[in-house]
């Protein structure tokens, strides 16, 4: 009993929080030091973190493994707080000043969810292709195919625009196709494809980049959640000190 008294103590207390946060800073700033020393990370971004993670030497992710087990603890810490400040004031007549800190802490929830969900299935791939070619996006067969590259010369011989027809298709069948201009890239699913560098001659290719983000989503629902929260807060807070 008295073991679990005292996990339930640092839950609910705001201190836990404080030393969380002092904590995961100290990680990252070690964290800052060991990257740039280590070969091994400049592939960190090529694959999902934690098959990442899962390939490396511990005596170099450490600190990774450290911060993600103080963001549990923070994650945790917030929920315990949270519940037991709404419950505190339940009674109090405006509710919504209670409740607005507390979509604050949702919305940083749903970002650590987004980051969580991206590290098991988020990554980037960097692939040069020519027209024709295809590539297998997911493990349901579905393939992006560049069927052609248009490039635009200006009389001076610059590239003044360019567009890149591509299109979606899972075995015979045709899922859609669509055309990725300047600032303008392809969607499909939780897919990203852009492109990065193109070249004219002598045969047109282009530097196209794929990238994944199961977690983009929840990121956007919690950025909304916490400028709604904030905003709130603001506005509240304004009103009751001219009342």
């Amino acid at each position: 009993m008295g073991i679990l008294k005292y996990i339930t103590d640092m839950l609910f207390s705001i201190r836990t929080t404080l030393w969380s946060l002092w904590l995961l800073i100290a990680l990252l700033f070690a964290g800052a030091f060991v990257m740039p020393a280590k070969e091994e990370f400049q592939t960190i971004h090529s694959m999902p973190l934690f098959d990442w993670l899962s390939e490396q030497n511990v005596a170099i992710t450490w600190w990774l493994w450290a911060s993600i087990a103080v963001l549990i603890l923070l994650t945790l810490n917030t929920l315990f707080c949270s519940i037991q400040s709404v419950l505190k004031k339940r009674g109090v007549s405006n509710f919504l000043l209670v409740l607005s800190p507390q979509i604050i802490h949702i919305a940083f929830l749903f970002m650590l969810f987004a980051h969580l969900l991206s590290s098991y299935g988020g990554f980037k791939e960097m692939i040069v292709a020519g027209e024709g070619a295809a590539f297998q996006l997911n493990r349901d067969g579905v393939v992006l195919v560049i069927e052609g590259i248009e490039i635009s010369s200006d009389p001076a011989g610059y590239m003044s625009d360019w567009s890149i027809n591509i299109a979606y298709a899972s075995g015979e069948k045709l899922i859609r196709k669509d055309i990725i201009r300047p600032n303008s890239p392809s969607l499909y699913e939780d897919f990203n494809i852009n492109v990065k560098d193109l070249r004219a001659f002598p045969q047109k290719a282009a530097l196209i980049q794929i990238s994944r983000e199961p977690g983009a989503l929840w990121a956007l629902a919690g950025g909304v959640l916490f400028m709604t929260g904030i905003i709130t807060l603001v506005i509240l807070r304004v009103k009751t000190s001219r009342e």
